[in-house]
């Protein structure tokens, strides 16, 4: 199943372990910008959605028959009155909590905020941990928002809880939220003073491996990067790459050496590169990419792909799927070896999440 946020609502298109005939539903939460949904791995008919409204505001939507229907919880998470500003712009991510602990799950909100809640969705409280960090008067607004996203707690260690913010960083708990640090070492920032600082960093979006979880990759406003020691030092694999701008990326499931991205032109053309739809694939960690374009337009290209806009499926081989700004669904059925058109003109996607289910 793949869940397709849009900016008109959410998107549904199932298919069997073949994946070569799809179905498609929606739109649910119809009229909401949905930035974020998936299934829950720990309840697979549970699911959640981060939806806004600019006139009915934002909300978390929860679905308990496996995302064919939605209903808005009665509590969003947000800020206390006046003390980040306004107390909540938008919901931008939502993630689960521990395999053992189906209650919990974690929610990013505009303005930056790291809110969990342990009853299913139903009441959220803040984590000052990160809201209340030290370093939070260096971060800034970024043209694509400000706002905590790419939330994990690590499968091995429930202790251990990622988050990033936009533009402030990359962080790590390792007690469950009580105390943030940044992990942003060996990374560029060149649009700011300093060219490596502590925090401030436009991240765009964060990633770490299932099945390796000391193994994470990260997407910057300059570079792309790879950890293998759970953020304490980074290694650029920008290299190979036609560009060191980009929104996405995501890793295969099952192999934490195989990873995909879509580079954009630059921070001033936020579009495809060369006006050519190309996903690059690295079987190596980074240390050489190639582009994958069977089946991809290669003339007149002009679209963005978002940071939650791809996603892999982890299946034998592994799946890859991405969605555009102009409404088009792509899918791979072969490690991006050749592509296919899902679904074309649909809103603006927003994300694409995928969930296998048995």
């Amino acid at each position: 199943m793949v869940l397709v946020g849009t900016q008109k609502g959410l998107f549904c298109f199932r298919s069997d372990r073949d994946r070569r005939r799809w179905s498609i539903e929606g739109p649910r939460i119809a009229g909401y910008e949905v930035s974020h949904a998936w299934l829950d791995p720990r309840l697979p008919r549970r699911g959640y959605a981060a939806a806004n409204h600019p006139i009915w505001g934002a909300q978390v939507h929860r679905s308990d028959d496996g995302g064919r229907s939605w209903k808005a919880l009665d509590r969003a998470p947000c800020h206390a009155p006046g003390r980040q500003g306004p107390s909540l712009e938008a919901i931008w991510f939502l993630a689960p909590g521990p395999r053992d602990a189906p209650g919990v799950m974690y929610a990013g909100i505009d303005p930056p905020g790291l809110f969990v809640s342990t009853d299913h969705g139903e009441r959220f409280e803040p984590v000052g941990g990160l809201n209340d960090h030290p370093t939070r008067p260096t971060w800034e607004p970024a043209r694509g928002g400000f706002a905590v996203h790419s939330i994990y707690v690590d499968p091995t260690d429930a202790r251990r809880i990622y988050a990033a913010v936009s533009a402030g960083g990359a962080f790590r708990s390792d007690d469950r939220g009580v105390g943030f640090r940044p992990i942003n070492r060996g990374v560029r920032a060149h649009n700011l003073p300093s060219p490596c600082p502590e925090t401030g960093h436009n991240i765009h979006r964060l990633v770490m491996h299932p099945a390796r979880p000391e193994r994470l990759y990260r997407q910057c406003y300059n570079g792309t990067y790879r950890s293998d020691d759970r953020g304490e030092s980074w290694t650029e694999i920008t290299a190979g790459l036609p560009s060191d701008f980009g929104y996405a990326i995501a890793p295969c499931p099952s192999d934490p050496d195989s990873v995909f991205v879509i580079p954009e032109e630059s921070q001033h053309m936020r579009t495809t590169v060369g006006r050519k739809l190309c996903v690059y694939r690295s079987g190596d960690g980074g240390r050489r990419w190639e582009p994958q374009t069977r089946g991809l337009p290669q003339e007149h290209v002009y679209i963005t792909v978002l940071r939650e806009a791809l996603a892999t499926d982890g299946l034998d081989p592994c799946g890859v799927y991405f969605g555009t700004s102009s409404g088009h669904l792509f899918a791979s059925r072969d490690l991006g070896a050749h592509w296919e058109l899902l679904a074309s003109f649909l809103p603006r996607i927003l994300s694409v999440q995928v969930s296998v289910c048995e």
